[in-house]
């Protein structure tokens, strides 16, 4: 990418595409297109195609997605994967269509089996059983993953499926009600501190292995990639395997460290009590990140750093204090 060229960054509000926006923007990139939702509906199609016409852009990063926790995926299935497809769909043939040179499609490591062996390797893809709670979600994307491949093959495009594990950063939902583990852990931990709580209660046995990846971390590795010359980005994109490749932080924890960690950086001193009454979840989720570290790609932060980047810019939301 040059650093005038037209980069589109699709759902440039979320987790995932304000890291990227950061790091595009901190690296001298001047023309980037990006539309709220109240601009642009991405699940409209003769919309998202008339906007690829009007501004051509040569670079997509296709982070927009409808997301949530386990009960928000359990209990909308049929929006999640509705409203995913419909917005992939909708920007892949638009790419297409206006001559897009590379899309980045962002997926999760929902896609692989829930009793998938470890680290997990792109090739376990559709190898097993789903994760039932977020099924729907995670179909989603192995559909667009799958028409990444269908496109490169028919038409020659040369798109590529990112597949980061576990996100968490500036930008996360702490809403209590549907976020993820670990940014309910730093407000429940925050909460408990604020009120003077003397404990602190984890969903869970404490014993599931979680990995973590700093958001601006993925923005950095997706840059990466995009910026890879023809022959090492060509190299992802053979016809008799998915355009596939999984970012990860490289380490993963028990749920008890996770929770041992935000307890430390927001200075909750009380004591961790495990629901075993609550779900677990999937045992241990740890991608195998090889193909981009042959690249030249590692993550830059641990986890107790990112934690600490993560709380001190989002805590004015639920902290009065910090406002």
């Amino acid at each position: 990418m040059q650093k005038h060229s037209r980069i589109y960054i699709a759902g440039h509000r979320g987790l995932v595409g304000s890291a990227i926006r950061r790091a595009l923007e901190k690296q001298g990139y001047s023309n980037l297109l990006m539309r709220t939702h109240a601009e642009l509906d991405l699940t409209d199609q003769r919309a998202v195609r008339a906007f690829f016409e009007q501004n051509r852009p040569e670079y997509v990063f296709l982070a927009a997605a409808k997301v949530g926790g386990i009960l928000a995926n359990d209990t909308y299935p049929a929006d999640f994967i509705r409203e995913n497809l419909q917005i992939q769909s909708s920007i892949i043939e638009a790419s297409y269509a206006s001559g897009v040179d590379r899309l980045l499609f962002l997926g999760s490591s929902c896609i692989y089996p829930k009793m998938c062996p470890q680290p997990i390797k792109e090739e376990y893809l559709l190898t097993g059983p789903l994760e039932p709670t977020n099924r729907s979600y995670a179909l989603a994307k192995i559909a667009g993953i799958e028409m990444c491949w269908s496109y490169n093959r028919q038409y020659g495009t040369r798109y590529l499926s990112a597949m980061p594990t576990n996100l968490y950063g500036p930008g996360d939902n702490f809403d209590l009600k549907n976020s993820h583990v670990l940014p309910a852990l730093i407000r429940k931990a925050s909460e408990a501190k604020l009120e003077g709580r003397s404990e602190l209660v984890v969903w869970g046995t404490g014993t599931p292995r979680r990995e973590l990846l700093y958001s601006d971390d993925l923005a950095e590795a997706c840059v990466f990639l995009m910026n890879l010359d023809d022959e090492r980005y060509g190299s992802l994109l053979v016809n008799d395997e998915p355009p596939l490749i999984n970012i990860g932080a490289g380490i993963d924890y028990t749920i008890r460290e996770i929770a041992e960690m935000v307890a430390r950086v927001v200075g909750f001193e009380g004591k961790l009590v495990f629901d075993t009454s609550r779900p677990d979840g999937t045992p241990r989720k740890w991608m195998d990140s090889s193909r981009i570290h042959s690249l030249g790609w590692r993550a830059s932060r641990l986890l107790e750093e990112g934690i600490g980047l993560t709380y001190k810019v989002s805590r004015e939301q639920w902290e009065p204090a910090a406002r």
